[in-house]
């Protein structure tokens, strides 16, 4: 009878299998819970063995597509009424301005800017960059880059938080919408990009061993971040994540622009 009523709920989820997603997690949990209890069960007595050609084809196989609907469906609703769901049919960089009051292109055409396109701020790398930044501030701006951060909180709700890396002073955009995100051409994660094993490494060394923490999610959890050269209504150079763990050297890419002829021509 149980299996039956799944079914049912099964063939109701199949038709929007991002909007149902409750239906595939109950499911997804029963399937986990399954072996856990069947286990159980051996160790107890109360089952024999050749009950586990059930388990098999009743649970496990289904582990890898039920979470693969989730993952998606997280995805999915994340990105809703984001410019990854309804792409902008306007300009980003006309409208979009720093908590100075500042469009981008303003800052951009007097000087060329450096700009950090965050994760959100509960990540531990967003905090590690921050941190990067205001470490190398000075080497960065001795270069004749200035600075902007681009992020998808609040300006003024989170100015505490770019308070404690002492970069509350720099020009930063909030993007919540990811439109910046999507005009430099920076795309959500992966699987592997956001979640695999070196992440986890890397992350575990930023979080404790260097201690920024991580916080509550705020902004899209897939958003993966960049590092861009921006001067005059082009990009100059960058730094492309292939993981979100990536940490770029960006006194190197300040560098490597002011060697370039074109910031020799400027």
């Amino acid at each position: 009878m149980i299996v039956g009523v799944y079914g049912i709920g099964y063939l109701i989820a199949s038709r929007d299998v991002y909007r149902h997603w409750p239906i595939t997690l109950v499911g997804f949990l029963g399937k986990v819970f399954g072996p856990i209890g069947f286990v159980f069960s051996i160790n107890a007595g109360t089952l024999p063995t050749s009950v586990g050609w059930t388990i098999i084809t009743n649970d496990l196989i289904w582990w890898l597509p039920f979470a693969a609907i989730l993952w998606g469906a997280i995805r999915y609703h994340q990105s809703v009424n984001t410019a990854y769901d309804t792409p902008e049919a306007d300009d980003p960089l006309s409208e979009l301005r720093t908590n100075q009051g500042s469009i981008l292109d303003e800052l951009a055409n007097r000087q060329p800017q450096l700009i950090m396109f965050l994760r959100h701020a509960g990540c531990t790398f967003c905090r590690e960059a921050l941190s990067d930044l205001s470490r190398q501030r000075a080497e960065i701006e001795a270069s004749g880059c200035g600075i902007v951060l681009v992020h998808m909180g609040d300006n003024e709700r989170d100015a505490s938080f770019f308070e404690k890396y002492k970069m509350d002073d720099v020009p930063r955009i909030a993007d919540p919408h990811c439109r910046l995100y999507r005009l430099f051409g920076l795309d959500l994660g992966s699987f592997t990009e956001l979640l695999g094993p070196r992440v986890w490494l890397r992350g575990f060394m930023a979080a404790v061993l260097n201690r920024h923490g991580v916080g509550r999610l705020r902004g899209n959890g897939f958003q993966m971040p960049g590092a861009y050269i921006y001067h005059c209504g082009q990009i100059h150079s960058g730094f492309q994540h292939t993981q979100a763990s990536d940490r770029p050297d960006y006194v190197e890419l300040a560098e490597r622009f002011g060697e370039s002829p074109v910031a020799k021509a400027v």
